[in-house]
């Protein structure tokens, strides 16, 4: 079973047990286990989830960190459990002095709900003070739930983890400093941009007023660059509206939810398909064809003719492939949607089969 899908099933577990769960230990048996146990580890088999392991921190013997779990025999995460209430980042302290004495390269701290995980990134066998990767129940994202499969039993891999690892640690930095930066452009960032265009000395005066346009152009771009990806959305769906009305889940006198919807990296897809297939028909040619399961696109709104799928509802999304003639496609694994470019000679190459 797909991992996110077996993540849900147990928000749903939590959801619906939390307030009967009334102390610390409780959380571990009945939240923090069954995770334990959708990663593929056994958590009746103490050479792979050892609890209660004893980690002694210079003086302090007997100190205890609530679950080990090791994979072929070499220990890889320690886990520290909190109760359900409380907030997952309060208690790292804690963690900290294990992970100091572990022979582990990663450290959890969780309260059943959310999971934080540590490395030491910064500097070797001292864990880091912020988590590289949050696993929060309430709101799984794919991108995590990806990098979740890497600690997984089947799919562990030291590499791919601290590769992933060192990535979201800088992604979240940079982020974090162009957000202050669209907030309140630092000197340094105004000059450089202004530079480039003004070619007159930024004194004082200047400065204070430019960084004001600053501020207003980051703003504006950033406001109108998702204005556009709206409208893209919005174009697609009134164009599947147009195509193929049969195909849509309309809102029932009962007012249900219509069962599937077109999403933003669908949209993007299409665009980029789109641009790609222009270079050989015109646009009117190419249609979308939205359906529970993917999203396709056709040549001349026929069925008969598909040029590709994007299969974007799992965690893992694929572009499916039809340049080989067969009615079956050729699923391409996407790492990310600008990968689509990489298969221009195979949807040129659909097209003229069909022609």
């Amino acid at each position: 079973m797909d991992l996110k899908i077996k993540l849900e099933q147990l928000h749903q577990k939590v959801i619906g047990l939390k307030e009967q769960i009334g102390t610390e230990e409780a959380t571990k048996n009945a939240f923090v286990m069954p995770f334990i146990q959708i990663l593929g580890y056994d958590i009746f088999n103490p050479t792979e989830v050892v609890p209660e392991h004893i980690c002694d921190i210079g003086t302090k013997k007997g100190e205890k960190v609530d679950y080990v779990i090791k994979n072929n025999d070499e220990p890889i995460f320690i886990i520290e459990c909190k109760h359900w209430k409380e907030n997952a980042d309060a208690h790292n302290s804690q963690l900290h002095r294990y992970y100091h004495v572990s022979k582990t390269r990663f450290g959890v701290l969780t309260n059943g709900i959310v999971y934080n995980f540590y490395a030491d990134l910064e500097k070797p066998n001292i864990m880091d003070e912020k988590p590289f990767l949050t696993i929060n129940l309430e709101d799984l994202k794919d991108s995590a739930i990806k990098i979740l499969e890497s600690f997984t039993k089947t799919g562990y891999n030291l590499e791919d983890i601290l590769g992933s690892a060192a990535a979201l640690k800088y992604i979240k930095a940079i982020r974090k400093e162009f957000e202050k930066e669209i907030e309140n452009p630092s000197d340094q960032l105004v000059k450089l941009l202004v530079n480039r265009f003004f070619d007159k000395p930024i004194n004082a005066n200047r400065l204070i007023a430019f960084k004001e346009y600053t501020k207003k152009a980051l703003t504006t771009s950033i406001n109108e660059s998702i204005s556009f990806r709206l409208k893209s959305a919005l174009s697609i769906n009134e164009q599947i509206e147009k195509h193929d009305d049969k195909n849509i889940q309309p809102v029932d006198e009962n007012n249900e939810i219509p069962k599937f919807i077109t999403t933003e990296e669908e949209s993007e897809g299409f665009q980029i398909v789109k641009a790609i297939l222009r270079e050989k028909i015109p646009s009117e040619r190419i249609a979308p064809r939205d359906t529970q399961s993917y999203f396709g696109v056709l040549l001349d709104d026929n069925n008969r003719k598909p040029i590709c799928r994007l299969h974007f509802n799992t965690t893992n999304k694929y572009l499916e492939l039809f340049h080989n003639g067969k009615d079956a496609g050729e699923k391409m694994p996407l790492n990310d949607l600008d990968e689509i470019y990489n298969y221009r000679n195979e949807l040129h190459q659909t097209l003229e089969i069909y022609n």
